[in-house]
């Protein structure tokens, strides 16, 4: 006969700091058996699981199919041996954390799952510096988007069709964005915050115009998130 599987949760831990968790994913990572955590996971974010055996699960430049279907493997098994797994993701697992992989998995093993959101970094660099993402009279909607392809895969170079653009994983994709915008006619002025390793000590703002993001980017060494559109634009004091 064989052995039940464990319960397996997707938990998001947020865009970095160890305190903008959920409650429900500190309660469950306090309570897990195993975790596999992705490379953005912070040390601090592991302090919260410190009774667990904790397994990195980060992808290998150039390697990354192979990687993933790795981690698919490792969840089935990991439920195999222990009651409570947890599967931790940086952001929201539900938003570019290849959740729909991970999950055909679990319900091909027929495993138990739950998932736990947590919070975007789109929504925690925006409150990061003060910049809303919508804007009455100025921006009604909102395009989350990346570059990022899957070995093999076309890349995708429309630009999407909303008033603030917000580009994950941006870095040297981003500068190619802001070309294809500009051949687009989207103006040269217009407003561009980037914030690296958001919500992190060593996070960086920076505030351009996409002119001036497609000339470039000052080196980076954590992920990038870009954020274009008028809703970018800096706040007037009223009179």
């Amino acid at each position: 006969m064989t052995a039940p599987y464990g319960k397996v949760y997707l938990i998001g831990a947020g865009p970095g700091a160890a305190d903008l968790i959920t409650v429900r994913g500190a309660r469950l990572l306090a309570s897990a058996d195993v975790v596999l955590y992705d490379a953005l996971v912070t040390s601090e974010m592991l302090e919260l699981c410190q009774q667990a055996v904790k397994i990195p699960v980060g992808k290998r430049s150039g390697q990354r199919s192979a990687a993933q279907e790795h981690i698919n493997q490792q969840l089935v098994e990991c439920a195999g041996k222990y009651a409570l797994v947890v599967r931790l993701k940086g952001g929201d697992p539900m938003l570019f954390g290849r959740a729909d992989e991970e999950l055909t998995a679990l319900e091909t093993a027929g495993i138990s799952y739950d998932i736990v959101p947590g919070i975007t970094t789109a929504l925690a660099a925006a409150a990061s510096v003060r910049q809303p993402l919508t804007k009455r009279g100025v921006a009604r909607s909102v395009a989350l988007f990346t570059s990022s392809t899957a070995p093999g895969e076309t890349a995708d170079t429309r630009i999407p069709e909303c008033d603030t653009l917000v580009q994950y994983m941006g870095g040297r994709e981003a500068m190619l964005t802001a070309q294809r915008m500009l051949d687009a006619n989207f103006p040269a002025s217009l407003p561009v915050v980037i914030v690296e390793n958001c919500s992190r000590e060593n996070e960086r703002q920076l505030s351009l115009n996409l002119g001036e993001l497609a000339l470039g980017l000052p080196a980076c060494s954590g992920p990038v998130l870009v954020m274009m559109g008028e809703a970018m634009r800096p706040r007037k004091p009223q009179q």
